[in-house]
């Protein structure tokens, strides 16, 4: 690729990517699995409950640390329950033999952010969690621990997913600002730039119901990864009615799906990324799933805006969020090239044109 070309891969050229034995996998890729700037990873036949979670080093492969570190093994071929408050270690499908000049990164799908599993990627001698270095070869493994909800999980489930990039093409200050002078990136009358494109919290009620939000609630049923619409939202979730105050008390350990007041907008020559914590605006993470696609929300893939969708929960004390808070940041990047189909457009998305929505596992 030339200097042009650089920036996050497109659908068309992640498939190349694998066809070039970059991507390797023990099975051809799933329907869908290839997303506009992602692949989705799967996870493989074993799985171990670890002691606690780790990060191998310099010196060390993960199946290092797994000789130590496991403590017992997990066949995923059947499909296995994952406790909550647990830490478990799966391999993927997937493995990498990148050329040099192609890194990677990984975050949790939507999906598996929605229901409060965190779950991040290790590879051999990685000393951080999520990044791929360019040129590495080897083996990709998925650290997961649910945090709210037992789930159920097999071979083939798809809870990661990868971007692939060529070079650096993220924008600074200005090229945020002349994007979203050209693009209208969110729906602020004057958005906060610095560091990326602000996000705020919207916590005045969405309808007539005066809906903001869902608590999760505690000691509940099993959630099927894999399965669409089959469980009742009240059985799992308890919803949250505005205020007058129009604010929001976060009990520390409590996890809540609340969205933006903006309407967010990623152009087809785009991605973007939220950042998951800024410490500047509170003690509380905001959005374990980072990634939004080329064409979420956007016009030309049959979009008006869509509102981001926010995982949120606090840390060590009670935080109370006001309607209208600043929570995150949207850090866009150039795509190498355009993808030939957008998010939403013809592709099996479940969140485009979005409001505030639970995960797909829900019935609406």
């Amino acid at each position: 690729m030339n200097e042009a070309g650089r920036g996050i891969l497109a659908a068309h050229q992640i498939a190349a990517l694998a066809e070039a034995g970059a991507v390797l996998r023990e099975a051809p890729f799933a329907a869908g699995q290839i997303q506009p700037a992602s692949l989705d990873l799967r996870l493989g036949k074993r799985a171990w409950r670890m002691r606690a979670s780790f990060l191998p080093g310099r010196a060390r492969t993960v199946g290092d640390c797994i000789s130590h570190i496991a403590l017992h093994e997990i066949d995923l071929t059947q499909g296995a329950v994952l406790e909550t408050e647990t830490v478990y270690l799966a391999e993927l499908e997937e493995s990498l033999a990148l050329p040099g000049d192609i890194a990677a990164a990984t975050n949790p799908k939507s999906s598996t952010g929605r229901i409060d599993v965190f779950t991040r990627v290790i590879a051999d001698r990685a000393r951080e969690f999520d990044m791929i270095e360019a040129g590495y070869r080897g083996p990709l493994f998925a650290e997961i621990s649910p945090r709210t909800f037992p789930v159920l999980a097999r071979r083939g489930s798809r809870l990661s997913q990868i971007r692939f990039r060529n070079g650096h093409a993220r924008l600074d200050d200005a090229g945020h600002h002349a994007l979203h002078a050209r693009e209208k990136l969110v729906t602020s009358a004057e958005p906060s730039i610095s560091g990326g494109v602000a996000v705020s919290v919207d916590l005045a009620g969405f309808d007539a119901s005066g809906l903001i939000g869902y608590r999760a609630k505690r000691h509940t049923g099993l959630i099927d990864v894999d399965k669409v619409a089959a469980r009742d939202p009240l059985d799992f979730w308890e919803p949250i009615a505005a205020t007058k105050r129009r604010d929001l008390v976060l009990d520390p350990g409590e996890f809540y799906i609340l969205a933006s007041k903006e309407a967010v907008r990623v152009p087809p020559d785009h991605a973007a990324e939220m950042t998951p914590f800024d410490p500047l605006v509170g003690e509380f993470r905001v959005h374990y799933a980072g990634f939004f696609d080329p064409g979420f929300g956007a016009a030309e893939a049959g979009g008006a805006g869509a509102r981001a969708v926010l995982e949120v929960r606090s840390h060590d004390v009670p935080f109370i969020l006001e309607d209208g808070q600043i929570v995150g940041r949207l850090l866009y990047e150039r795509m190498s090239e355009p993808p030939r189909v957008l998010y939403g457009a013809g592709l099996s998305s479940n969140y485009q044109a979005q409001g505030l929505k639970l995960s797909k596992h829900f019935r609406l």
